[in-house]
């Protein structure tokens, strides 16, 4: 088995004003994740800039240094509702950020007893002050998986959650890469894991949403679990969609039910 994506905990500029920084794994039902967070600076200047943060990593000083010599950190962002435990984390090194949060976040934090910040509730629209750099959209149809998913104009860039993993076999062990590849989010053909396909109560209304996403015709595709896509991002996105019907002679042909 390799290493994950190292170096871990550091930044790396996969494109302009955008950053991605892998992280350790983390135990979600007994299964080592590897995570990853991406950071956008947004605005121009000196006194409008800020980081933009999608679903921050373990953080330390050399990373927090990183980060502050790029710009302030002004945004958090917990883009759905199984990443959303290190936001309390990291507003307490950056107090001044503005924590946002995927719809359900509130309710699963709840439920599991975890701390959440006082947050504001991510929808289609974008915030004023990172609307002119980033698009959002949430993906609904799951019945609490609501993953808001952002497109970065600048460097052509999608940002996904969990809606594809694609873990690479070298990578996990021969045990987890089998189980990997019967729940179907085992590179090369990563997708969402066969649980989450089978308990989305409306498929249309994802499928709506994954459609207007491929109309942007993004270039990369960032994952927070896996092999990120550096190149070909549309067509992967169409590979990893099947599953929803996709309109298009090349989504039917590779139709399946789940």
């Amino acid at each position: 088995m390799s290493s994950l994506y190292e170096p871990l905990g550091t930044l790396k500029q996969i494109g302009p004003e955008i950053w991605i920084a892998d992280g350790p794994p983390v135990q979600f039902y007994g299964v080592g994740f590897p995570t990853r967070m991406t950071v956008i600076r947004v605005g121009k200047g000196t006194r409008n800039v800020g980081l933009w943060v999608h679903s921050p990593i373990a953080i330390d000083a050399e990373l927090q240094v990183e980060l502050e010599e790029l710009a302030p950190v002004r945004w958090l962002i917990g883009p759905n509702p199984l990443h959303y435990v290190s936001l309390a984390t990291w507003k307490k090194r950056f107090p001044n950020a503005d924590v946002y949060a995927a719809p359900g976040v509130q309710a699963r934090a709840q439920k599991y007893n975890i701390k959440v910040p006082a947050h504001e509730v991510l929808t289609d629209e974008a915030p004023w002050d990172w609307a002119s750099a980033i698009r959002q959209r949430v993906v609904h149809g799951h019945k609490f998986l609501h993953e808001v998913v952002f497109y970065h104009e600048l460097s052509n860039t999608l940002i996904l959650t969990d809606l594809i993993e694609n873990f690479e076999p070298h990578k996990v062990g021969k045990f987890k890469a089998l189980l990997f590849k019967i729940a179907g989010n085992a590179d090369p053909d990563g997708k969402a894991p066969l649980d989450m396909r089978m308990t989305f109560k409306n498929k249309a209304k994802a499928r709506a949403v994954i459609e207007e996403l491929i109309s942007w015709a993004p270039d990369r595709v960032i994952l927070s679990h896996g092999r990120w896509y550096t190149e070909d991002g549309t067509a992967e996105l169409k590979r990893a969609f099947r599953w929803l019907g996709l309109q298009g002679d090349a989504a039917q042909n590779e139709g399946e039910d789940l």
